[in-house]
């Protein structure tokens, strides 16, 4: 039998067994079920039709109302009311509302309940961001949410995998957004489909957290089933400050671990990359963009919402003002995020620029609300996806980008890298 990879041998040890291979189908034990405001109601109204006598482990649930949060209409408030009641009426120990709460993915993070080896579903196609430290996390449909929180069990298709060995360094102002749109330009969004993203090298050493985080949250978007990195000084690092105590187990792939491809990325090559509408894989660099005048810019989400992202649009913004005509809104993803971008007078910098700073929330991201698109405007987002109408009209444009050439464009009113300020 061939060796495992990662996420393979994680899976194994969920499912009790001492090897899997891929294709191979399996129930295996959870160790955390998430859901949002959108997907929770959903899910809660199926576990009331299978009769459930509760939930599996009150410890093992995290409900984060985040997408129309603060509520923004009646519906929402609805569905916001709905999971609150169920976290009481479950005795939900990891439940986040306004006040506590931040953007999913990186609120579970930063509250540790996202550790190596753990097997993490969530009903939100962005729980792949958690293989930043080395666990299997996947994006589940609010069916099989139910289920997990009924019983703390899911099926699994066994993925095979694709390795991507990094090396060398990013350039400044180059961060994770560009390694994953990079990725996704390459293969493109169906290039990983149902697979396993397995990133290793050298070059892992030289990305932060946020990097990792920013890099696994994008898996999906190449279609990818799970995007993971191994556990390394910098992970242990990042658990001692947000888990300390919690008991983890590190997974490493089988030096004969089978993988459907393998690519080798050199991080010093790589460029400011832009994803042009309407797909993520629509990627360009500087060196073919001519001048695209620009309405918006977002700076935030589950994928660039952290403090690094809010230092570096910070950084930029400094001392500088926002285009004539242009809406800049930052949206820190957390408010633990927040208080740290206030205590370093990063609130300051944006307010004085021209930019708003908004509560934690995803609303922009899906055309929820904070930041919805009119007919023909043009958007520079630090979101994952950039589907016709994905914020706002259908004629709208997204152009996906890192908090540098965001916050650069912002300044210019059009698409800009930081180089050309």
């Amino acid at each position: 039998m061939a060796g495992m990879t990662m996420s393979q041998k994680i899976l194994a040890a969920h499912a009790g067994l001492s090897e899997v291979k891929a294709g191979q189908l399996i129930e295996a034990d959870l160790d955390l079920v998430l859901g949002n405001d959108i997907t929770s109601p959903v899910a809660i109204k199926e576990m009331e039709k299978f009769n459930s006598k509760g939930v599996f482990n009150k410890d093992k649930i995290a409900l984060v109302p985040d997408h129309f949060v603060p509520n923004k209409d009646i519906k929402s408030a609805e569905n916001c009311k709905c999971v609150r009641e169920f976290a009481k009426r479950n005795s939900i120990t990891n439940y986040f509302e306004v006040g506590q709460m931040g953007i999913e993915h990186a609120l579970l993070p930063e509250k540790g309940l996202t550790v190596p080896g753990d097997l993490i579903i969530g009903a939100d196609s962005h729980t792949c961001t958690y293989g930043a430290l080395g666990a299997f996390s996947t994006g589940v449909g609010s069916t099989d949410m139910a289920a997990g929180m009924a019983t703390g069990k899911a099926w699994f298709k066994v993925p095979s995998a694709i390795k991507f060995n990094l090396t060398g360094k990013l350039n400044e102002y180059v961060s994770g957004k560009d390694v994953i749109l990079h990725i996704i330009g390459m293969i493109g969004v169906d290039g990983a489909l149902y697979k396993s993203m397995e990133f290793t090298g050298e070059g892992v050493k030289e990305l932060s957290m946020d990097d990792r985080f920013t890099i696994a949250n994008m898996a999906i978007e190449a279609g990818g089933k799970n995007g993971i990195f191994p556990v390394d000084e910098k992970a242990i690092e990042y658990l001692k400050e947000h888990a300390p105590g919690k008991e983890y187990k590190v997974f490493e792939a089988d030096p004969d671990a089978e993988y459907d491809e393998e690519y080798t990325i050199d991080l010093s090559t790589l460029k400011s990359t832009v994803a042009f509408p309407h797909l993520p894989e629509n990627t360009h660099t500087f060196d073919d963009i001519d001048d695209i005048k620009i309405d918006q810019v977002v700076i935030g989400s589950c994928t660039n919402g952290r403090i690094d992202d809010i230092r570096m649009a910070a950084r930029i913004l400094k001392g500088r003002k926002v285009a004539e005509g242009m809406r800049c809104i930052i949206i820190p993803a957390t408010q633990a995020i927040y208080m740290q971008a206030m205590d370093e007078g990063l609130l300051k910098i944006f307010i004085e620029a021209g930019a708003v700073v908004s509560t934690p929330t995803c609303g922009p991201c899906l055309g929820g609300y904070m930041g919805i698109l009119a007919s023909g405007e043009r958007c520079v987002s630090t979101t994952n996806r950039n589907f016709v109408g994905r914020m706002g009209a259908t004629d709208s444009e997204i152009y996906l980008a890192s908090p540098a050439v965001a916050a650069a464009s912002a300044i210019t009113g059009k698409l800009s890298q930081p180089s050309e300020l």
